[in-house]
């Protein structure tokens, strides 16, 4: 039986943060009414003329040194002509001929190792608007909000062999661009969308298969299923004896099926050429300087820093720096007084659980990094039990309390009176004859249920390692 190859590379949008869109004033921000975030520039109205918006110049720079990329110290915009409802215009204005970023690379870990996948180029573009399709009037509405928002479009070369190595080069980018502060990344909202070109070939055959496209792909998951999804599709038409058409086609991850949308265009079928109405861009060394000195610590290097410095493991380190929010909670956790190692245990276990468990992300924690390492040290002191740690946290995760204020207000200190818990521990023990008698012929296992009763009788206020200990004391002598 044959055996096949999966062929990959991306081509991946990142919407940037900046305030205003590529080429006019208008405000990006997500979420506002339909068509009022729009202006004669960007609806494409006759005689407006574009105006770049410096900051995504700088954007595309930081994301392009970031990625190892040669930049283009002069560059250009082209327009990339086509007709859709939601392309104002009727072109897009992108870069071809002299993209900002070229020839760069990414290392990605997988379950094989460490690869690089190159990447081809880095261009900016404006975004095109929103379809809304309505199926109870059977008709398309445009929202041109979205028109004109800046892009950076990152183009690998296709290295990729695996939706394993998709998702870690997708992972990769995305934390890079958080780092930066050049994009949120939200696949949700669509400010990274990422385009699957595909081909699958024999096992040791050099020449490429015929690609296709695959869009509409807005989280990891569906990326992952349509991998796997176009891959038996196409290896079955090889097997059948037909062909692969190049072309574009739809992902719908509710069926997990797709369908063809267009056959995939080629450059000349866009009629490129250099846009009239935007100048040249020149970039001096010293902007690139600029940009350089101003880079930020990125993933890979605070993960090592957070293992050398602050000897964590390296998969706390890696939790901690997946996500640049949580890695900031964890940095300011450390600055308020907690100890690296137990503000780590804090965010990678209960915080990490109680995020998914509420679906939400990271920027949403709505504790103090302070309180955090208040809770810390009123366990540390022996004030409070690991239990009622645990019950604090859960309430100052949702409404950010102050955890001394809560402990005291709501009695939930251990009780420091030795004597009561002492005679806590004789009476259970005389109440409990039968298990007594168990632990005292070795059955260990017994002590749980008993330091559970005095845990009980106690009102949880009471060290548990410290009754067990009491516990065997009374029994043992």
């Amino acid at each position: 039986m044959k055996q096949y190859e999966t062929v990959i590379g991306l081509e991946v949008h990142v919407e940037l943060a900046t305030k205003t869109k590529i080429f006019c004033g208008c405000s990006t921000a997500f979420g506002a009414a339909p068509n009022t975030h729009v202006c004669p520039v960007c609806t494409g109205m006759p005689g407006s003329l574009p105006v770049l918006n410096r900051q995504v110049v700088e954007f595309a720079l930081k994301a392009g040194l970031a990625l190892n990329c040669e930049i283009n110290q002069f560059c250009k915009f082209d327009r990339k002509n086509y007709f859709y409802p939601d392309n104002p215009q009727n072109y897009q204005i992108s870069q071809l001929y002299l993209p900002i970023c070229h020839d760069g690379f990414v290392e990605i870990e997988t379950g094989s190792g460490t690869k690089k996948v190159r990447i081809h180029e880095i261009h900016m573009e404006e975004d095109a608007g929103k379809l809304v399709h309505d199926d109870w009037t059977d008709s398309s509405l445009v929202d041109y909000n979205r028109s004109g928002v800046p892009l950076i479009e990152i183009v690998s070369e296709p290295d990729m062999r695996s939706a394993d190595e998709v998702i870690a080069y997708l992972t990769c980018l995305q934390s890079t661009m958080q780092y930066l502060g050049v994009s949120d990344c939200r696949l949700q909202e669509g400010s990274m969308r990422a385009d699957v070109n595909l081909s699958v070939r024999e096992v040791g055959s050099s020449a490429f298969g015929t690609r296709t496209e695959m869009k509409n792909l807005n989280s990891f998951k569906a990326i992952a299923r349509a991998i796997d999804g176009e891959r038996e599709r196409q290896i079955e038409l090889i097997e059948e004896g037909k062909s692969v058409i190049q072309e574009t086609r739809r992902w719908d991850d509710n069926k997990e099926s797709s369908h063809a949308m267009r056959s995939k265009e080629d450059a000349k079928d866009y009629r490129y050429f250099p846009d009239p109405d935007l100048p040249p861009i020149t970039i001096s060394d010293e902007w690139i300087a600029k940009i350089k000195s101003e880079q930020p610590e990125l993933k890979r290097e605070k993960a090592a820093r957070y293992q050398s410095e602050y000897g964590l493991s390296a998969y706390d380190a890696d939790l901690l720096t997946g996500d640049k929010a949580l890695a900031e909670r964890f940095e300011a956790s450390i600055a308020a007084g907690a100890a690296p190692k137990k503000a780590a245990n804090w965010l990678t276990g209960e915080t990490l659980r109680l995020l998914k468990e509420k679906n939400m992300e990271p920027g949403e924690i709505r504790f103090a990094p302070e309180h955090l390492a208040a809770l810390i040290l009123l366990f540390e002191k022996g004030v409070i039990n690991n239990q009622t740690a645990k019950e604090v946290f859960a309430v100052m995760f949702d409404g950010d309390v102050d955890p001394e204020t809560y402990v005291s207000e709501h009695g939930l200190k251990m009780e420091s009176d030795s004597g009561l818990l002492t005679e806590t521990v004789k009476k259970i023990i005389d109440a409990n004859p039968k298990a007594a008698g168990e632990l005292r012929e070795g059955k260990d296992k017994v002590i749980g249920f008993l330091v559970g009763q005095v845990m009980r009788e106690m009102k949880g206020k009471a060290d548990p390692a410290l009754v067990g200990d009491l516990i065997r004391k009374q029994i043992f002598g």
